[in-house]
């Protein structure tokens, strides 16, 4: 469904300028974005994706991933086609790099009736890039939280202030992807920079009324040594050493033939990890993924894949030793 774009301004009498996220791509005439749903029609910016759906079916909140977000709750998850990056490594390459890929169209009240219907908590962007389908998203959110849903983000954060800061207002959670420490592998690997994002993460942080987590995909030789591991999670600690902080196992996808991330090396940059931030989960791997308490180790949230419980933990406090613990729901 072709809408009218936010956030775009005319710059001559066939050009226009996009202000969603800072590629700014300025287009003429007939010219489509780098997300590849954002076109200039006689210069007016119009997306092609508002309400129109990839992927649509409840999921394990722990998921997204997020774990000190209502763990063991279901949510409702949407996402849609296209994508800021150009990621050669992106496990949902078929449906962020292909614009045409086949869509259902949905509207943000059918969208939250659905919700609502399946006692979802609320309405999760993600799968692809939710920043492009701003327009659906922004809308969606609104009547979500009129009914009393949360809305939760699994997001590259490639957004410009602006906008972010209007999502903010109706937003519950977020897990950012961050996918190096490095400019240059963003540059060479996403087509975008690093700096966006560490913005997008830190304006984030700042709202107490928001949880933040984070993510990223370990490749190996292209963002696994522990060099960069110290660097990124010094400075995730500087904001709070209490952001929990997923290691992501890759497999090769797409156009990426590095090998699968091992087990020997999650591990090993876990340990990094752990020495700033208090709380490191490994994803795409067997085996339990454990909340602990950070005063007396105490089980907080046990996780095996998606079967979770709760231990430890009630009212945002530990049971054993009656310390605050940052886990909400």
């Amino acid at each position: 469904m072709n809408t009218e774009a936010l956030f775009y301004e005319r710059v001559d009498s066939s050009r226009v300028q996009c202000g969603l996220c800072p590629h700014r791509c300025l287009l003429g005439e007939g010219k489509t974005g780098i997300c590849g749903v954002r076109t200039n029609r006689n210069g007016i910016l119009y997306t092609s994706i508002y309400g129109e759906v990839s992927a649509f079916s409840m999921d394990p909140i722990e998921k997204k991933p997020l774990y000190h977000f209502h763990p063991g709750k279901s949510i409702l998850s949407a996402g849609t086609v296209g994508c800021s990056f150009r990621c050669g490594f992106c496990q949902n390459y078929h449906i962020s790099q292909d614009p045409g890929y086949p869509t259902d169209y949905k509207s943000p009240e059918e969208t939250v009736s659905i919700a609502l219907e399946n006692g979802s908590m609320g309405i999760a962007y993600t799968y692809s890039e939710p920043m492009v389908w701003y327009e659906w998203v922004i809308d969606t959110c609104r009547l979500a939280r009129e009914q009393g849903l949360k809305n939760v983000f699994v997001t590259n954060g490639y957004i410009n202030r602006e906008p972010l800061k209007e999502l903010l207002q109706y937003s519950d959670a977020f897990n950012i992807d961050l996918k190096s420490f490095s400019e240059e592998f963003y540059r060479k690997h996403t087509g975008g920079r690093l700096r966006p994002v560490l913005d997008t993460i830190e304006e984030i942080s700042k709202r107490e009324e928001i949880a933040l987590e984070v993510t990223t995909l370990v490749i190996p030789g292209h963002n696994d040594s522990e060099e960069e591991m110290g660097r990124l999670t010094s400075w995730l600690s500087a904001l709070s050493p209490d952001i929990p902080y997923h290691l992501s196992a890759y497999r090769p996808m797409y156009k990426f033939a590095a090998p699968p991330t091992g087990i020997s090396t999650l591990l090993h940059l876990k340990s990094v990890a752990e020495k700033s931030l208090r709380y490191v989960y490994l994803g795409n791997v067997s085996g339990e993924s454990n909340s602990l308490c950070a005063n007396c180790g105490a089980v907080l949230v046990r996780r095996s894949g998606y079967r979770v419980k709760i231990e430890h933990c009630e009212n945002g406090k530990c049971t054993s030793c009656g310390k605050p613990v940052p886990i909400r729901g």
